[in-house]
């Protein structure tokens, strides 16, 4: 009998599926995590900081290889947001939070 060889992929994608939803929500999730260590790795000449730098250790260089083991560290997690039904917000006042200063002033 053969010996069953080890896979390249690690983690594995059945300890990334129990992270989430479903693989549409690891997919979207593991390449805005990507893209945001991208930006941070071009970015790290500048001083700039604003972008959060990579959460775990990894032997991997490339940001999707990165994200996703961030993903089954549980470092990066995603929050389902419902949208509202149509119709059940028509007529509901609109609220400005943050309006411009009145240029007559």
């Amino acid at each position: 009998m053969a010996e069953r060889r080890p896979s390249l992929m690690e983690p594995r994608i059945e300890t990334l599926m129990s992270k989430v939803d479903s693989k549409f929500t690891l997919v979207t999730l593991a390449a805005m995590r990507a893209r945001e260590i991208n930006d941070y790795y071009n970015q790290l000449g500048e001083g700039l900081g604003r972008i959060v730098p990579p959460q775990v250790t990894s032997v991997s260089r490339k940001p999707l290889s990165i994200a996703l083991e961030e993903i089954s560290a549980n470092k990066i997690v995603y929050e389902r947001v419902e949208e509202p039904e149509e119709g059940a917000e028509e007529g509901a006042p609109v609220e400005i939070v943050d309006s411009p200063p009145d240029a007559s002033a």
